[in-house]
């Protein structure tokens, strides 16, 4: 019978599957990916290649023979939504941990998440997080999350964000994320809070998240289309849909004020 060594276990037993959908990252891919690998519990990394065109494969390839990390190249560009339900049909973790790849953690994220998960009832952990501008330096602005977030409440405003988000793997498969022409992130979290219950937020800022030039929502008036496109697809009515997103930018003008 072989006998394992500690880290041999960390490799055949996940907890936790970090996915990572990467289109043309390659600047900041490493230091998400770095941020994964220093997580203290046992855990597997899935990168999700969407058909970037720079030289993303030549980054990660001193990680590609380690038993931990798994790369999948997808043949056409699916999204950034089918990328991520890509990477949680081939996890093996008991939990998903969704991070984008210009973002990173902070070393003990998964581990405190793990242990809110371990012993309560919510569907979905997520915590606070850092700014920092394109080019990683830090803007002065921390945004603490809300402890106990529902339906309701997350209806007037997304205060979760994808790279702090924990979920069980059961949950985000019977969920996968759609609508990559609006939030996706957000319709998922409004689906899997409406379905089985309550998000728990850690108000520590254990992710860092960059402002990149290019992302959905530096642009402001795209970002209100999509988030009123988000009320639609829940079939709220278009009178309550201007409603919350007056709510919504409201939160957002305090969120940012500082930025």
């Amino acid at each position: 019978m072989k006998l394992y060594t500690k880290l041999e276990v960390v490799y055949i037993n996940p907890i936790v599957s970090a996915i990572i959908p990467a289109y043309n990252c390659s600047l900041y891919i490493k230091q998400a990916i770095e941020s994964v690998l220093i997580q203290d519990i046992p855990l597997e990394i899935i990168v999700i290649n969407d058909c970037s065109q720079d030289n993303l494969e030549k980054v990660i390839e001193q990680y590609l023979e380690m038993d931990n990390f798994v790369y999948v190249k997808n043949e056409i560009n699916l999204g950034v939504a089918a990328s991520r339900n890509k990477g949680v049909g081939l996890a093996r973790g008991r939990y998903i941990a969704f991070l984008d790849a210009d973002d990173w953690w902070s070393p003990d994220k998964l581990k405190k998440q793990m242990e809110i998960m371990d012993t309560n009832k919510y569907v979905i952990c997520f915590t606070g997080r850092k700014i920092v501008n394109s080019a990683g330096l830090y803007i002065k602005t921390i945004i603490p999350s809300k402890q106990i977030v529902n339906y309701n409440i997350l209806l007037h405003h997304n205060s979760i964000s994808c790279s702090s988000v924990m979920l069980a793997k059961k949950i985000a498969y019977e969920h996968p994320m759609r609508n990559d022409e609006y939030h996706e992130d957000y319709i998922n979290w409004l689906e899997v809070l409406k379905n089985h219950g309550l998000a728990f937020g850690i108000r520590e800022p254990l992710v860092t998240y960059r402002k990149s030039i290019n992302g959905k929502s530096r642009n402001r008036f795209k970002s209100i289309r999509m988030t009123y496109g988000v009320y639609r697809i829940e079939r709220i009515s278009k009178v309550r849909s201007l409603i919350l997103l007056c709510s919504h930018l409201l939160h957002g003008i305090i969120k940012y004020f500082q930025i």
